[in-house]
């Protein structure tokens, strides 16, 4: 099936590995220009580079105020278009509550909640019809994942910006949706099971699938969701998890 993506242009944030990453991968292979997005410099070029001539890398912290803007920019100054973008944050640290400071929750909500706000923001005024807008979320979206406070409250409140912007920008027919991965063989997942013996085969043992999801199987289905062959799609939260989630 054509994807309909040749030509068309995407800024991918936290693009240095994981998720977003195997999303920009998936995007540059069906044809698409893409802007990835990190904090360290040398990984987003050396990203950028292996992503191909129709990529470039972009450095920037999603918690800085100015980073939106610069991201846009820069997209559509090298691009001359922006078609749509895939919002991917770093995890928060893994805490409890009682172990959280005021300052870490501060950096959670600029960072996660406030810098998405900031790149919706800044892109509706360039994207046009047909656009699309994917944020990468948690299973925390639909129930809680012990240890991890922060995501807990910050990516379901990104779930219900979706279905919002999703009644606030359909008529200018622009999409929104959230994907919601598993678990993933992602850098991400290596670090939560650190010191967890056993971690890793207990999560294959609650999956229908019985194994982990790859990084590529995840973007895969968000590159398909951005493009124009999803375009009856918008306000959805989806679940690619390998059947782990229970929740409807």
């Amino acid at each position: 099936m054509d994807l309909g993506l040749a030509g068309r242009a995407y800024l991918v944030t936290g693009a240095s590995s994981g998720l977003g990453r195997a999303t920009a991968q998936a995007l540059v292979d069906d044809g698409a220009f893409v802007a990835v997005s990190a904090r360290s410099e040398k990984t987003i070029l050396q990203t950028a580079e292996e992503l191909g001539d129709g990529a470039i890398g972009l450095v920037a912290d999603n918690g800085d105020p100015a980073a939106a803007a610069t991201l846009i920019e820069r997209t559509v100054a090298r691009f001359g278009r922006l078609d749509g973008l895939l919002v991917s944050v770093g995890g928060p640290p893994k805490l409890a509550f009682g172990a959280i400071d005021d300052d870490q929750w501060r950096s959670s909500f600029e960072t996660i909640l406030l810098g998405t706000v900031r790149l919706i923001r800044e892109a509706l005024p360039v994207l046009k019809p047909g656009s699309a807008i994917a944020l990468v979320l948690s299973s925390s979206v639909r129930t809680p994942i012990t240890g991890l406070t922060l995501s807990n409250v910050f990516r379901p409140a990104l779930a219900m910006l979706v279905k919002d912007l999703a009644d606030e920008l359909g008529p200018s027919g622009i999409r929104v949706l959230a994907l919601v991965p598993g678990r993933i063989a992602t850098p991400r997942t290596v670090e939560l099971d650190a010191g967890n013996p056993g971690a890793r085969e207990r999560s294959e043992a609650s999956i229908p699938l019985r194994r982990l999801g790859e990084p590529s199987e995840f973007g895969r289905v968000a590159a398909f969701l951005l493009s124009p062959a999803a375009s009856y799609v918008t306000g959805s939260v989806i679940a690619i998890d390998g059947g782990m989630l229970r929740s409807l």
